[in-house]
């Protein structure tokens, strides 16, 4: 997609532009000073995102019953910091040269995938949506290029952007309304990444629970992989404290699919939640997760009373 369009010069688009500017330049920051400004982003962002923070509190309220509130309040301030950090990664995985990026990076598991690779079946690389997922797709991808599953964003410059960084560092997108490519690609026995933990609706998904918690999870997982014999590696990124990240291939997913589809569902999201557990603090907890049930949507997250 091309960036420099006409349409962009509009004055809707100057702060967006201004944005853009400040991560670009972030990039050539010094790592401990990216995360000393990160800190500050999360300061500043933090009040202007009440109803996130909202949504957020509410997910960890659901998912860590056991955990008193001052627990949850300090995995939701956490959380808030580290997405400071991913305005920052976002740019270094859009702008960072592949020399600069490789410093920062350690691979764990990378023989799991390459052996799927070999198979010449395709692989679902799957993940969960951590704050750190971004980068961590670019990073992957310094050793192994595969296929991004891409969802609109609202913004039509970001999402311009995006979408010409992934197609440079990628080897092709896949959009969220062209299914049928992401079978194409799989048969040609290559690789695409795929992040299923969204409430995509009702439609296509089953009740699955995520934390003990009913949970709308797509069936697209299970479908893909047993129309194309593909196999499903999860990988896990992982930000360290001093700036650095670990990425997690974990070995193929056996017996997967099985059949039944709110099983296999159940089995991705059992997976994602264990992870998650590891490192709350860095999962996307502002997404509405459980907005759609059985009863109806959004009764999750309505105001008491």
């Amino acid at each position: 997609m091309k960036i420099i369009q006409w349409q962009f010069l509009h004055p809707r688009f100057w702060l967006s532009w201004l944005g853009l500017l400040f991560m670009r330049l972030s990039i050539y920051l010094p790592v401990r000073i990216q995360l000393w400004v990160s800190r500050l982003l999360a300061l500043f962002m933090t009040p202007l995102m009440t109803a996130r923070k909202k949504i957020a509190r509410r997910n960890i309220e659901l998912c860590f019953p056991e955990l008193s509130d001052e627990q949850r309040e300090k995995i939701l301030k956490d959380n808030f910091q580290t997405m400071g950090m991913m305005m920052i990664e976002t740019a270094l995985s859009w702008w960072a040269s592949d020399k600069s990026l490789i410093k920062r990076v350690k691979f764990e598991g990378l023989e799991h995938l390459e052996q799927a690779l070999a198979s010449k079946k395709g692989v679902i690389i799957l993940t969960g949506h951590f704050t750190c997922m971004e980068i961590g797709g670019r990073l992957l991808a310094l050793k192994i290029p595969g296929h991004v599953f891409f969802r609109p964003m609202k913004n039509e410059l970001f999402n311009a952007v995006m979408m010409a960084a992934r197609e440079r560092f990628s080897e092709g997108i896949i959009k969220q309304k062209e299914p049928r490519m992401m079978l194409k690609i799989l048969k040609q026995g290559k690789a695409v990444w795929f992040a299923p933990d969204q409430d995509f609706g009702a439609k296509q998904s089953v009740y699955a629970t995520f934390f003990g918690v009913k949970a709308a999870t797509t069936i697209f997982t299970a479908k893909m992989a047993k129309m194309t014999g593909a196999s499903v590696i999860f990988f896990v990124p992982k930000r360290e404290n001093d700036g650095s990240y670990t990425l997690n291939c974990r070995p193929a997913i056996t017996g997967f699919p099985s059949g039944d589809d709110t099983a296999d569902a159940q089995r991705i999201n059992d997976i994602i939640e264990q992870e998650v557990r590891k490192t709350p603090e860095q999962y996307f907890w502002v997404h509405r997760r459980f907005k759609t049930q059985p009863e109806g949507k959004g009764l999750l997250y309505k105001q008491p009373g």
